[in-house]
């Protein structure tokens, strides 16, 4: 077996973590566990980014998203209250039984980055290109300054929009 063979088993191992995390965010029930299989899902694709080459954006994903965009995340669902109805309405069994999902899907990318870490031949044969960030922060800030600050913009509206939702009506306002 090829060692390209096995960067791209090991590839489509992490983007199949990737995936079944994806779906149990979506389909999942609980918030919190949401999260946990979102945190899973961002990391999985941080390692996905790592064996095409790619690990300044490995890292940023791991460093934004499954860092400062999940603490956003949390913070929206202690200030909403949205823990407070599933906690009441949910069935009383360990919590452990409730994550052991994340934790297998997590377990398997802490096995699979220890493979790619101790395995040097595979270390050799990606092709890394180094960028700095002083590059990206040009680009970014530079001819693509509008999409950003868009983005930005969007993110608050949404945040906004989350709120004004889930905040408790007035006795005499309507929706």
């Amino acid at each position: 077996m090829s060692y390209f063979a096995s960067i791209e088993s090991l590839f489509y191992l992490a983007a199949t973590v990737a995936v079944v995390a994806s779906l149990k965010v979506v389909t999942g029930n609980n918030t919190v566990h949401a999260l946990l299989y979102l945190v899973v899902s961002l990391l999985a694709v941080a390692v996905c980014f790592y064996l095409m080459g790619a690990p300044f954006a490995a890292g940023l994903e791991v460093i934004v998203y499954a860092g400062a965009i999940l603490v956003l995340f949390v913070f929206a669902v202690l200030m909403f209250g949205l823990g407070k109805d599933e906690t009441q309405h949910a069935p009383q069994n360990s919590g452990i039984s409730n994550m052991f999902g994340a934790m297998f899907l997590a377990f398997a990318l802490l096995i699979e980055l220890v493979v790619i870490i101790n395995n040097a031949q595979i270390q050799q044969s990606l092709q890394v290109k180094v960028i700095s960030s002083k590059s990206v922060g040009i680009m970014l800030y530079g001819p693509y300054l509008l999409a950003v600050e868009i983005a930005s913009f969007l993110l608050l509206a949404g945040l906004l929009a989350g709120y004004h939702y889930a905040k408790p009506e007035s006795q005499g306002s309507q929706r």
